[in-house]
């Protein structure tokens, strides 16, 4: 399975989006900052690490920065809300960040992205939505 390292500082958008990837089929590896997040992929590394600009302590950037270190072909997603946040991914597009989603997304946006950032179509187990 399709293992997704997902680094959100807010609790309810870091469920909510997790929910959406694991209805996907997705195993979702959630991070409430950048140190976490660093921590739990060198404890089991993912396939995909979607990612908050904007962090207390280890920001975004610096989270891409550490992990192009330590697996330079891991595809990575960048999450953003605010402009400045956006400016701020011109830098991060250079250290390898895939894609940019902008805050809110839809869950055919996510998706659609997270395959792209993959490079394959999405799992065939899909969990159905109760």
């Amino acid at each position: 399975m399709t293992r997704i390292l997902l680094i959100e500082p807010d609790p309810p958008l870091r469920e909510i989006v997790g929910r959406m990837l694991a209805d996907a089929g997705y195993e979702v590896v959630p991070a409430k900052d950048g140190v976490e997040g660093l921590r739990l992929w060198h404890a089991g590394q993912t396939d995909l690490a979607l990612t908050e600009v904007i962090m207390p302590e280890t920001g975004g950037i610096e989270v891409m920065l550490k992990l192009r270190t330590f697996a330079p072909t891991l595809p990575i997603v960048a999450m953003a809300t605010e402009v400045r946040e956006i400016e701020l991914l011109a830098e991060g597009q250079l250290l390898g960040s895939i894609a940019l989603l902008t805050k809110p997304f839809s869950v055919a946006e996510l998706l659609a992205t997270v395959r792209a950032a993959l490079g394959r179509d999405p799992p065939t187990q899909h969990t159905e939505i109760a």
